[in-house]
């Protein structure tokens, strides 16, 4: 039976159509940073950029250098659409695309994740074998089939996204519509529809249309009688979320996925009319099914088990954001508030107020506020730059409250604590934060 659902040889036409629309994706995310002047907000007016924790020789090319490093990618991503050289294209902007991902947070976004884990899949399989330069350079290469577990393994990273992103949203302030409701506020100055995105009955069709929409989908592309229903379900969905939440290529690679839902003989007939049938379908067991039962298992199950490991740090991760990324939590939450740091001198006791708002961009100035692993980061940086002028420093937040939801402030970092002296725990809680009311209960 697994044997069947895996090695079954199938019409590699949904994995073909995918390839295509997926590096047109890629030149537009990369090629659109540019244009509407993401590179310049992330990576090239700010003095640093608040790397992921480890990734600290991860930094911004200076100059006009993340231009052309932007420039480059989106060539590869056309190069991938065209199956040029396939295998060195995707797999150098799967390596630049990781370095932007890792070098910054001012701009994160689970999408950008969800990116690197597609290109990764899309390096293994074998998507350059019909309608690619390479196949016209080396005719041998071409191959009209693929085995059925290119298909399982997007099926299933489809459904850990989107139940992980249905179960999220089971909480209080979601269910109450105060997240959909501060959401949509941000949005009352679009056209036509601003004013429609305030009434109360839109607030609660967004929160149980979100909820109902990630746990279902993928049973109801699955089941054949419901897949064209789910399809059009889909394409309301991603295109409302193109519009009003403005995310970049995600809906429209959302929506690319559907392929692999469909009969590969639907797809031939419907996107390549002049590709050959694939008119048998054997099991061919392959030498490598143990390295890809090990392989996969092993990623699956981090894939499971990434996502909950907020279940075991104390507090609540709306709170401490402990645990948060590379979870699934999407669009869950809206957080503001205000910091102030000191440093403090060791060896004579003066104590330097640090104007975070003057060193930092307008994008970090809005995280710094709420995200402790930024704080830490802010809090090391001012250490270091105070050891270049020969003074050796503590750094203490000295005023910092957090509001989630609208809720009122709450104290967030104790002011008592030497943060630059702090080691920072990857899996585990920092004691620095404040409690929340909710992790008091």
């Amino acid at each position: 039976m697994i044997d069947k659902l895996l090695y079954k040889r199938v019409d590699n036409a949904p994995l073909i159509v995918f390839r295509i629309i997926f590096g047109l994706l890629l030149f537009l995310e990369t090629f659109g940073a540019i244009l509407t002047g993401w590179v310049r907000r992330t990576l090239v007016e700010p003095e640093f950029t608040f790397n992921f924790i480890g990734f600290d020789f991860l930094q911004p090319l200076p100059g006009m250098g993340m231009y052309f490093y932007f420039g480059f990618m989106a060539v590869l991503g056309i190069m991938v659409m065209l199956g040029y050289r396939y295998r060195l294209s995707l797999g150098l902007f799967t390596v630049m695309w990781t370095c932007v991902y890792l070098m910054q947070k001012s701009s994160y976004n689970n999408h950008y994740y969800l990116l690197i884990l597609v290109c990764l899949f899309m390096l293994v399989v074998p998507a350059d074998r019909y309608k690619s330069i390479d196949v016209r350079r080396n005719p041998e290469r071409k191959s009209l089939d693929m085995p059925n577990w290119v298909r399982v393994v997007i099926i299933l990273q489809l459904f850990i996204v989107y139940t992980y992103a249905s179960v999220a949203k089971l909480y209080p302030d979601w269910l109450d519509l105060t997240v959909p409701a501060r959401l949509m506020a941000t949005k009352a100055n679009y056209p036509v529809i601003g004013d429609l995105l305030q009434e109360p009955w839109v607030h609660a069709s967004i929160a149980w249309f979100g909820i109902l929409f990630d746990l279902l989908i993928i049973p109801l592309l699955l089941w054949k009688r419901t897949r064209n229903f789910a399809l059009l379900l889909s394409v309301f969905f991603h295109l409302f979320n193109s519009i009003v939440l403005q995310i970049g290529i995600f809906p429209y690679l959302s929506l690319a996925f559907i392929l692999f839902f469909y009969d590969p003989e639907t797809i031939r007939k419907r996107f390549l009319k002049h590709k050959p049938a694939f008119e048998n379908n054997p099991v061919q067991v392959p030498n490598y099914k143990n390295t890809l039962l090990l392989v996969g298992g092993i990623y699956f199950t981090v894939q499971i088990l990434l996502p909950l490991r907020h279940h075991v740090i104390p507090d609540d991760v709306l709170w401490t954001e402990e645990g948060h990324r590379m979870s699934w939590r999407m669009m869950l939450r809206t957080k503001h508030g205000y910091i102030t740091f000191e440093a403090v001198d060791k060896a004579t006791g003066e104590r330097i107020h640090i104007d975070h708002e003057a060193i930092l961009s307008p994008k970090q100035r809005r995280i710094i506020t709420t995200k402790p692993d930024v704080i830490w980061q802010f809090a090391r940086r001012i250490k270091k730059d105070m050891a270049a002028q020969g003074k050796d420093v503590s750094v203490y937040v000295t005023r910092s409250k957090v509001s989630v939801n609208g809720r009122p402030l709450e104290r967030f970092i104790r002011p008592d604590v030497d943060i630059a002296a702090e080691p920072w725990h990857t899996f585990r809680h920092e004691t620095w934060i404040y409690p929340s009311k909710k992790g008091n209960e």
